[in-house]
């Protein structure tokens, strides 16, 4: 790879969903080491339609930012729910948990933030039973 920049189709990019066992439900391409990316992580999800992700999670240092590129549904961050859609982009600080749920279409975001090593938490029974 050229020192400088990089260039890498998402969708060369391993699927990491089915080795952490969300493959049922959604797919994770976290593209940062493909593209040599030593700050910035970025992950590129599509979540099956009319599905919701049983947990959540937040992070204690990294702010994120997260673009609706297709699809649609809700963004539950802390006790709020938000309708998202095409071309929304949802910053989230750090502390404050998320969890997501896909509509009729399904729902494909891109991630951005920094790289914190150990900063991510899972938050377990987010969503109202």
């Amino acid at each position: 790879m050229p020192e400088g920049y990089s260039v890498k189709n998402l969708a060369e990019v391993d699927d990491g969903a089915p080795s952490v066992g969300l493959g049922d439900f959604q797919q994770s391409r976290f593209a940062q080491a493909d593209l040599a990316a030593e700050q910035t992580g970025f992950t590129h999800t599509r979540i099956n339609p009319g599905t919701r992700v049983p947990f959540a999670h937040l992070h204690r240092e990294a702010e994120e930012i997260y673009v609706v590129l297709s699809g649609s549904g809700r963004v539950k961050i802390d006790d709020d729910v938000v309708e998202i859609g095409v071309h929304d982009a949802i910053r989230i600080a750090p502390g404050v948990a998320r969890g997501w749920e896909s509509g009729p279409d399904g729902l494909e975001l891109l991630a951005f933030g920094p790289q914190v090593e150990g900063d991510a938490e899972v938050v377990e029974n987010f969503w109202p039973q």
